[in-house]
């Protein structure tokens, strides 16, 4: 005789698991894990499935670090929550940083949610559909990106006192994955298809700190680019405080991590470094600038910069924009300042206007969109190895390994010349405009 657990286990797994993202390519990252866990218990699982059916249980991942992301998140799990008081889906669950952040007042604002999970919970949502946490699939996952790239998280949390960010209040204090780990799953990546890893944690620069006792992410760097088939490494979200520049050596010698670090920056002037409690100065970045590309001639740098932030003064705002001129970032996102509770800058006065944070946003938008071009005409005429990700409609897109996905310029090419999704060719650059280059394969 069935038991009323095993009879309750069987309906869960007879459900379809529909898995929503939202947020950062981290996110993207712990959906693919949970994907592959769920795959691994024989549970039927798709990625932000349009067909909805009334069995579906739905996983709704949210992300809770700025304004627009938080509300992004309520109105999907709004969404899903009136879908299943009209029956059409059988039950909602919630995770991610938004869950982990605001719990407490998602179950009485959305009671109908059937259960909220924070960023460490993942074998406690698993019970909740009814299958296990299975420690053998370690490194095994579902991937949502095209096959031939993959988000490589290579750590969790972040031990930084950054004034505005609410990161560490989700996702903890900074937690690296240990070198065989983080091999065997790359490995398995390999193996499956991934030509590409793109290494992301909230701070890679503080990779090995906390089991090594010193950052080591150069050796983790030598070891990953050893595994058979990896034929792009690319690094993003450095920080800036104690930047390890042996990591730069490994660069010149290993010919599949990619010239490229995505290094946040966040402001230049001075008292504006000193407020986000960012641990370096004005000079000390302008210098770090200097010797990476000293070391790397041929490294594109991206960075990222928060515009209205408490205090920012026109000089303050001036100054970063002189900067950005003068640095000439090979490529650059901008950010409104968003007040976020329970950081350190909350207890500040978010008075800079909202719509002089966004004029001052759009200028250094418009001074970067020059500096892209003419970074753009330069590369007309040269060949470039490239690596196709999509068709859309008579063209290829693909990126030189100086661009990671979503964020960077893209390479478009003509779908009379052959190539397939995954592969890497070769691309002689016809013309090129701001964010774009057009080119033709080189036979």
């Amino acid at each position: 005789m069935k038991t009323k657990q095993s009879k309750s286990l069987q309906e869960e797994q007879r459900s379809r698991v529909n898995v929503v993202t939202l947020g950062c390519s981290k996110n993207i990252h712990d959906s693919e894990i949970l994907m592959g866990q769920l795959k691994g218990s024989q549970v039927d699982v798709v990625h932000e499935s349009n067909d909805i059916q009334t069995d579906d249980i739905v996983v709704i991942n949210t992300c809770g670090f700025i304004d627009n992301a938080k509300q992004e998140s309520i109105d999907t799990i709004l969404q899903f929550s009136e879908l299943k008081d009209q029956g059409k889906i059988k039950k909602v669950i919630v995770t991610g940083c938004l869950s982990e952040r605001y719990k407490p007042e998602l179950q009485s604002e959305i009671p109908n949610v059937d259960a909220y999970f924070g960023t460490n919970d993942l074998p406690d949502l698993l019970s909740s559909i009814g299958v296990d946490y299975r420690h053998e699939l370690l490194g095994e996952r579902m991937l949502t990106t095209p096959t031939h790239f993959s988000y490589f998280k290579i750590a969790e949390g972040c031990n930084r006192p950054c004034s505005f960010c609410a990161i560490p209040l989700m996702r903890g204090k900074h937690v690296s994955k240990g070198i065989e780990d983080l091999v065997k799953e790359a490995k398995f990546l390999a193996a499956n298809g991934t030509k590409e890893l793109i290494l992301i944690a909230q701070d890679l620069t503080y990779y090995g700190l906390d089991i090594y006792g010193k950052r080591n992410l150069s050796d983790l760097l030598r070891h990953l680019s050893d595994v058979e088939g990896i034929e792009w490494i690319r690094l993003q979200y450095a920080y800036p405080s104690g930047f390890p520049m042996d990591i730069l050596d490994v660069m010149n010698e290993r010919s599949n991590i990619c010239n490229y670090l995505d290094m946040p920056l966040q402001h230049i002037s001075d008292p504006m470094l000193q407020s986000m409690r960012r641990g370096t100065t004005k000079q000390k970045q302008i210098d770090l600038v200097s010797a990476i590309r000293d070391k790397v001639p041929d490294i594109a740098l991206r960075t990222t910069l928060i515009c209205g932030y408490p205090g920012e003064t026109d000089q303050d705002f001036n100054e970063m924009l002189e900067w950005v001129e003068e640095t000439r970032f090979d490529r650059l996102g901008c950010f409104t300042y968003s007040h976020e509770e329970k950081t350190h800058a909350y207890e500040l006065e978010d008075n800079v206007p909202e719509q002089v944070k966004q004029e001052r946003q759009d200028a250094i938008m418009e001074v970067q969109q020059g500096i892209s071009y003419d970074i753009n005409q330069e590369k007309v005429g040269q060949t470039y190895k490239v690596l196709i990700d999509r068709i859309d409609g008579d063209y290829f897109i693909g990126r030189t390994e100086y661009d990671s996905p979503e964020v960077d310029n893209e390479v478009i090419l003509h779908a009379s010349d052959y190539a397939r999704i995954g592969d890497f060719v070769q691309v002689k650059v016809d013309r090129a405009e701001d964010f774009d280059l057009y080119g033709s394969i080189v036979r």
